[in-house]
Formats: C-alpha cells, structure tokens, sequence
C-alpha cells in the first residue's frame, strides 16, 4: 500500500509542485512531496564490501528488499568490485552503477539457485542469472559500471565436458546469465558494461518498450578454447518494441538473437508470443555470429528495423532454419550498413542443432520482404541463403551496394523473389550474381 500511495503521488509531482506555488498551505504540500521523493541506497553504506573477495549476495539482496519494502528507489553500487552470487530486483527499485563499480559474479554455481524459468524457447529448472527481474516495469539501470560473469570457469567446464561427450548440449553445463528481466514494460538499461558472461549477457522474455542504449557486451571470441560459448550479447525472446541503440558487441556467440519457441508445435505455444518492432541503430559489431540473428528457436520474428550499423567481422544477417519448427520470418529492413573487413552479407540456412520433429512431418515455413540496402566497404561474400525442402521465400532484394568482396560467390537454391539494384561489387555492377547452388525445383 505504502508503495502505491508513493508511486501514485509521483505521478502527480507536477501537479503538486504547481500547487505549491499558489496555495497558501505550500508548505505542508512540499512537506508531503518530500517525504515521498524516491530514495537512494548506497550499498557500501549499507554492509556490502567492494574488496573482490567478500561474497555480497546477502548484504546487497537485504538493501535491494529495503528500498522496495520504503516504497522503492535507487539502489547505488558504488566504486569497488563486489562479488555476489545471483540477485532479485523488485519492482519499484532501480539499479546505478557509478563509475568504476563492478558487481562480480561468484563462480560457484550454487551462489546461482535452481528455479524453473525459460531457456532457449522453454521453461525448466536451471540456473539463475546473476541479476533477475520479474515484473519489474519501468525499471532503469544506470551508470557507467560493469557487471562481470567470471565466465572463465564456466566455459572450461562447458569445453571439458564436451570433449569427452560430442553429445553435451548447451544445457547439460549449468552456467549462469550475466542479466535475465521477464514479463516487464518500460524497461531502460543504459550505459552498463557486460563483461564475461558464463551463459547469454542480457535476456529479455516476454518484455515491452525497453532500451538498450550505450552498452558493451564483451566476451573470449577467438578459436576454441579462446572462445566464450553462448555468450550471446542480447536475447530478445518473444518481445515486442525493443530499441538496441549505440551499443558494442564483441562476443563468443550471436550479438543480438531474437527467439521465441521451437518445435512442430511451436506455433501453439502461448508461453511464446511474437517477436515483433525490433529497432536497433548506430551499433558497432566487431565479434560475434551477427548483426541480428533470427532464433535458432523461434518462430514469429516481424518488423524488424537495423540502420547506420557497422560491422568488423559478423555477418549482416543471420536467419537460423528450423526442419522442426513453423518459423515465419518478415518485414525485415537493414540500412546503411558499413563493412570494415566484415563477413557475408546473408547467412540464411537450415540449423538442425537437437532438432526434434516428435513424430510430425516436416512443418512449413517463410521467409519474405527481406531488404538489405545502402551498404558500403569491404567484406567476405554474398554468403548464402538455403532452405529447408519445406521452405517458402518470398521477396528478397539486396540493393544500392557498393562494396569490395573477397569472392563473388553467392550461395544460393532459389532465384524466384530474389532480386539486386544497383549493386557494385569490386568495381563491377552486379546484376546477376555467380550462383554456386543449382536452384532448388
């Protein structure tokens, strides 16, 4: 009730401000409005020690639930690095991290506890991430800190147990996110640093209206075992009007994957609802799978707008096929893309990493209104776009291109809605590119 009453009266501060100045009472009014001006918690002043040693799980979740049981506010972390094992964001409560700050994780798995939650497209129980927010609308997370995984030992596990078992999936490893916020709306995380990440960096599940702006994500991404496996940079699974802004991404896995469910009866799935007004813009991309990846799971990825991007090495676009899964892909728009020793263009592919038809025939699937356009600089190819025997493309058109490739190749077994204007390549207008597929009948 407290929270409301605070929450409310927020709100209305303009108001009560504007009465303050002509009421005879303003001085009780200010009183009321001051009492209810949102509060900050430093943690440091409040039990947690930032020597890199001092596990802080208890200390900082006891000042997280204290400024949301005094009806909400900010929590501070403040210069120092701060080991802690996963911690709980509660609605009404904000997070700053001030310059020179890190919250570290632990890298014992069990300071991360067990609960059921969703992971690549369903829910079961696993790990916890490092830092959890459920229902938590118009949360912000601030400031110029970094929030660490310790990822290290994460991924050695991970590579160990593989080698001795070609089967070990990406979940027999236990490993923790490095941020994980559901069922939220408002949401702005801006200017943080995440670094390291044992599993995925930033997931976001069934959220709204979030931004993402000037942040880093970074993580190993060289040769095996210099690589940091799954360390996605964002997630976006089965979210709708999320903004990626003048953010960098150097990672181990995809930059910015967008997910949903998977399986012959994905499109049933209600825990799975469309991924859809997806803007992102003015991001560098130096390492990773992609500028943008659709799913591996996923099935309804729409509207999805990516302009004034760089790339150093990643591919442009990245669609993940499904043999398992009814996947619609559409109304795609990248723009004014810079290639600075970058990859192919399209990667569009059939991915069957555990796929599972449970006894069904092969589902259909769709991929169309796709448009690359205004693209510069120098590059690998044109890369590749197949299909699934089952899948349907429609409009695919690459244009105003005036790059330098390596090879003129272009990987493809479809020609219908596939379509180039004004491409340059290496000096040369390209109107039909060098097929190296022989066109699927």
């Amino acid at each position: 009730m407290k929270k409301n009453i605070s929450v409310a009266l927020l709100s209305f501060l303009p108001f009560l401000v504007t009465g303050v100045l002509a009421s005879p009472g303003k001085n009780h009014v200010a009183a009321a409005v001051a009492r209810y001006v949102p509060q900050r918690y430093n943690i440091a002043e409040n039990g947690a020690v930032g020597d890199g040693k001092t596990l802080n799980s208890k200390a900082i979740q006891a000042v997280i639930d204290k400024c949301a049981q005094s009806g909400g506010g900010t929590v501070v972390i403040p210069k120092g690095v701060f080991l802690t094992g996963a911690l709980f964001l509660k609605p009404g409560v904000n997070l700053e991290m001030e310059e020179g700050s890190v919250l570290k994780g632990s890298t014992d798995i069990n300071d991360y506890p067990k609960v059921t939650t969703r992971i690549e497209g369903h829910f079961e129980p696993w790990r916890t991430a490092l830092l959890n927010g459920d229902k938590v609308d118009h949360l912000r997370i601030t400031g110029k800190g970094t929030l660490d995984g310790s990822g290290a030992p994460f991924w050695k596990e991970f590579y160990q147990r593989r080698d001795l078992d070609n089967k070990t999936t990406n979940l027999n490893v236990e490993r923790p996110r490095l941020t994980f916020i559901q069922n939220s709306t408002d949401v702005q995380i801006t200017g943080i640093n995440f670094k390291d990440s044992g599993f995925w960096n930033l997931h976001l599940y069934r959220c709204s209206k979030v931004l993402v702006e000037n942040c880093r994500f970074e993580a190993l991404n060289g040769p095996k075992p210099n690589n940091a496996p799954s360390s996605d940079g964002i997630d976006v699974d089965s979210s709708q009007d999320i903004t990626i802004s003048k953010c960098f991404f150097s990672v181990g896995d995809d930059c910015i994957a967008l997910k949903g469910s998977k399986g012959p009866f994905a499109n049933q799935d209600k825990d799975s609802p469309p991924v859809e007004r997806i803007y992102i813009r003015d991001c560098m991309f130096e390492a990773g799978g992609g500028i943008v990846t659709f799913g591996s799971e996923a099935t309804i990825v729409r509207d999805v707008v990516v302009e004034r991007c760089t790339t150093r090495k990643p591919t442009v676009l990245r669609l993940k096929l499904r043999p398992d899964t009814p996947q619609q892909y559409e109304n795609v728009t990248l723009t004014d893309i810079t290639l600075e020793n970058g990859g192919v263009i399209f990667n569009v592919s059939p991915w069957s990493q555990y796929f599972d038809l449970k006894g069904q025939q092969p589902p259909k699937s769709v991929v169309r209104n796709i448009t690359i356009s205004n693209v510069k600089g120098t590059g690998s190819s044109f890369g590749k776009i197949l299909g699934n025997p089952d899948t349907e493309f429609g409009s695919i058109v690459l244009k105003n291109v005036d790059a330098t490739f390596k090879s003129t190749d272009f990987e493809v077994d479809h020609t219908e809605g596939l379509k180039l204007e004004n491409v340059k390549v290496n000096g040369n207008v390209i109107e039909t590119p060098k097929i190296v597929v022989t066109p699927k009948k």
